[in-house]
């Protein structure tokens, strides 16, 4: 298992899943990839890959798009992660 946080500057979302799946990392050694717009890909490459219009962070999951934060916390809870 293994999360990629597609992220960006001054987003509290971003911080806010960054910092659970941090946490998760600690405790269960799960790898976590997080790129940030404007260093690691560009807006149109974004929304390119997650459709026009979409809003940040987005998280994957063994390649399985899981969503943005709120998604994110939801199945980590459902699948008794946190």
């Amino acid at each position: 298992m293994n999360f990629t946080v597609y992220s960006k500057r001054g987003c509290p979302y971003c911080d806010k899943i960054k910092t659970v799946l941090g946490d998760l990392s600690i405790r269960k050694g799960i790898p976590v990839i997080s790129y940030e717009l404007g260093t690691d890909f560009t807006r149109e490459e974004f929304y390119s890959e997650f459709g026009q219009g979409s809003t940040f962070p987005q998280i994957i999951m063994d390649g399985k798009h899981l969503g943005g934060c709120s998604d994110t916390v939801k199945y980590l809870s459902e699948q008794s992660l946190l």
